[in-house]
């Protein structure tokens, strides 16, 4: 039933201060850009992120958390450590310090400067499946 990581979204206060962020932290421009929402499109396999503007999530919800915002959805680093201090030096707080979750799985995340938590992660499967993909 679930085959894949396709969007995350995250809320923002401020969505040109938001998108501004990401596009350094991902290194890329937004594919999609409109008025409320914005979307990025990256890596090996072009996962999604979309920013949308948090009053356009209030009229989504009944209720919008004051603290940190949404799920942890970790994504593949090839350095946790590494990543983590790019992300701190922008500005994110960390949330979560570096950790082992099992053999070839280290994951760490912070909360950007929106509320939202971003786990990174050096995931051993990740590899595997995108090494099978550039076989085929």
């Amino acid at each position: 039933m679930l085959r894949g990581l396709t969007t995350v979204r995250f809320h923002a206060a401020d969505l040109d201060a938001a998108k501004k962020w990401y596009t350094e932290v991902l290194g890329v421009e937004p594919y999609f850009d409109k008025p409320g929402y914005v979307e990025f499109r990256f890596g090996d396999y072009q996962h999604e992120l979309g920013l949308l503007d948090s009053r356009y999530a209030r009229e989504l919800a009944d209720d919008v958390e004051t603290g940190p915002a949404g799920v942890v959805t970790y994504w593949h680093v090839d350095d946790v450590q590494e990543s983590l201090d790019r992300l701190l030096s922008l500005g994110a707080k960390e949330h979560e310090p570096p950790r082992e979750f099992g053999q070839g799985f280290v994951g760490a995340s912070v909360v950007d400067p929106f509320g939202n938590i971003l786990g990174i992660m050096y995931n051993r499967h990740y590899l595997d499946v995108l090494h099978s993909v550039e076989k085929t």
